[in-house]
């Protein structure tokens, strides 16, 4: 026979194991997915480096070096295209207005250009080293996007820099190889000795000039406030939400209130589950506009430029209404448990995904997938396409509304039917008995 002291401390210990196991090891998960997601992302984004866009712009016509036609131009791209590996770097080969078209529009973190007068130049510049007179070196002009990011510019100058440094030297070692031949043939078959300096000079004769594409105006955080706008603006609809949830909850009397140690636990308001989401989406709708504004005020009170106002301001409310809604509907759905999965899918999922602080380019291949379909991302292209790209569709704002439209969609659709369903099944929210 079964000692009820035996079964009564068993259950003891299952409800003790309850209240400080469960949350532990809960807890302790999501900080182990929290450091993987976020160190994955920022230890070594260059050994990440996937498919990453800059253009190659030749214009070079070419010219007579050494009594030869020759394009040093094309020389130094194609040797560009060969030496630049192509599974890390997508070097787009572009004319002038397409280049600058992709830089506009941010779809290119950066291009090399190659004038069309540069074998020109390079001639003038071998017979300035033995002959008098004003002369300047050849220029290729490495052109970084900030726009498009603070971490971008330093990854574009660091494959550009690299491969022109090679470059340079190739095209110095033949350039001085021609100017000997052609003094020793001047010079009745002996070849007289390059002085110091024009050795020095035709070592290195290319001048490789990085400058910013469309540099970013003061009160831009270096290219960072488009990041930190979308943060807000998650936060906005994520937090809110769930402020809604348990403000509401505890008014209706399904949750008790508190202020310090004092509780009020209201009768529970004999209301459906439906007509309870619906109360709440209305709230973060009304609110989500009060508080794009408080952001755009505080925005303009720090100085930070807004080029397209309403733009900014239209979307912002569109982005958090379709967080908040989500975010409530998961909520409904799934209860205390959807809180956590709000944190993961918005916050610790989404942070590292965005593209904000490290191009997705850069990413591990399991982190940039999320961006496929991450809220985050999707805002953020949103957010700094309005902020320094003139709300351009193709710098991401068509994308970005399509996809906040598609999860606001979603959030409505999945919220009215599980907790329709629930009403239906008469799963109405009344305490259980514990077992």
């Amino acid at each position: 026979m079964a000692n009820p002291e035996e079964g009564d401390h068993a259950t003891g210990r299952r409800s003790q194991a309850r209240v400080w196991l469960v949350p532990a090891v809960v807890v302790s998960l999501l900080m182990a997915l929290l450091a993987t997601m976020y160190l994955a992302y920022v230890v070594d984004p260059s050994k990440h480096l996937h498919g990453f866009p800059i253009a190659l712009v030749d214009q070079d016509t070419g010219d007579v070096l050494g009594g030869q036609p020759t394009n040093v131009g094309k020389q130094i791209s194609d040797a560009l295209v060969q030496q630049i590996p192509s599974d890390k770097i997508d070097l787009r080969a572009l004319g002038i207005n397409e280049a600058q078209h992709e830089l506009s529009s941010g779809n290119v973190y950066g291009a090399i250009v190659i004038p069309s007068d540069f074998t020109k130049r390079l001639g003038i510049f071998a017979t300035a080293s033995v002959v008098p007179g004003d002369v300047s070196q050849p220029i290729i002009t490495v052109y970084t996007n900030p726009r498009t990011g603070s971490f971008s510019p330093q990854v574009v100058q660091t494959v550009a820099g690299g491969a022109l440094a090679r470059a340079n030297q190739t095209v110095g070692e033949r350039l001085t190889e021609t100017v000997r031949t052609q003094l020793q043939s001047s010079g009745g078959g002996q070849a007289p000795e390059l002085v110091g300096l024009s050795r020095l000079m035709l070592a290195k004769p290319i001048d490789v000039v990085v400058t910013p594409f469309h540099p970013l105006p003061a009160g831009t955080g270096g290219g960072l406030t488009a990041f930190f706008y979308t943060m807000m603006v998650l936060l906005a609809g994520f937090t809110g939400a769930m402020v809604i949830n348990g403000m509401v909850d505890s008014s209706l009397g399904f949750a008790p209130t508190e202020f310090g140690p004092w509780y009020v636990h209201y009768p529970p308001t004999p209301i459906s589950r439906l007509r309870t989401l619906l109360l709440k989406w209305a709230i973060i709708t009304g609110t989500a506009p009060v508080v794009a504004a408080i952001f755009m005020g505080v925005a303009h009170w720090l100085g930070m430029p807004i080029d397209r106002p309403l733009v900014l301001f239209l979307y912002s409310t569109f982005a958090i209404i379709a967080v908040g809604v989500t975010a409530l509907s998961i909520v409904s759905a799934l209860g205390t448990a959807g809180m956590l999965i709000n944190l993961i899918l918005f916050i610790v999922l989404g942070l590292p995904s965005s593209g904000g602080t490290i191009p997705i380019e850069a990413l591990p291949n399991s982190v940039a997938r999320l961006a496929d379909f991450e809220p985050m991302h999707q805002v953020y292209l949103g957010i700094r396409a309005i902020l320094y790209f003139n709300a351009d569709g193709a710098a991401g704002l068509s994308r970005a509304s399509w996809m906040t439209l598609l999860g606001l969609a979603i959030g409505l659709s999945l919220g009215a039917i599980i907790t329709r369903y629930y009403d239906r099944k008469e799963l109405h929210r009344a305490p259980t008995a514990a077992r």
